[in-house]
């Protein structure tokens, strides 16, 4: 089977996990991953962190995100074409439905210099041991992520932690991978 066929056949064998998974158990998990988090030095060092507003079958981030505002910058994802931009996150008041995905999304100008970014925090389908990730298929955070010279840690469910996901060339690799 191909390299394709078998992301896909990931892609589905998750998403069917997901709809199955509690949301009791989305919060804990989670929990857990975020406690994990502000355990990583790569986070308790960062200044300015690219992260993402979750979508409801992602690990969590609203709460993180509020209860750090006031010590670190968050940098969040607008999905702008088959691009990402990337802008400030100043207050969840602020955001606004984005129109592709209907994630909620920062308003104000975009990012021009990624070096200030000194962490970033990735949600992905699947992630393996080798930090590998498996995204949605459509390369939004791959055409990012090869423009972050920052450590980049990847977040997910413990399901979604596979002894492997197939890789392609053009798929960027995590430093570290946190699950539940």
């Amino acid at each position: 089977m191909d390299t394709k066929a078998l992301k896909q056949d990931i892609r589905k064998e998750i998403r069917l996990l997901k709809k199955t998974f509690s949301e009791v158990a989305k919060q804990q998990e989670s929990a857990a991953v975020w406690a994990q988090m502000e355990q990583e030095p790569l986070f308790r060092q960062s200044r300015c962190v690219f992260i993402y507003w979750s979508m409801s079958d992602e690990v969590q981030t609203a709460d993180f995100i509020l209860k750090w505002q006031g010590s670190k910058r968050f940098v969040l994802p607008c999905v702008v074409g088959d691009e990402l931009e990337l802008k400030y996150f100043e207050e969840a008041q602020a955001l606004h439905e984005g129109e592709r995905f209907l994630i909620p999304e920062p308003s104000g100008e975009a990012l021009q210099d990624y070096s200030i970014i000194d962490l970033a925090i990735v949600p992905g389908v699947a992630f393996d041991a080798q930090n590998h990730r498996l995204g949605r298929g459509k390369g939004y955070y791959d055409k990012t992520l090869c423009r972050i010279a920052a450590p980049k840690i990847g977040v997910c469910y413990g399901f979604q932690f596979l002894p492997e996901v197939p890789v392609d060339a053009f798929d960027i690799p995590m430093d570290k991978v946190i699950h539940g």
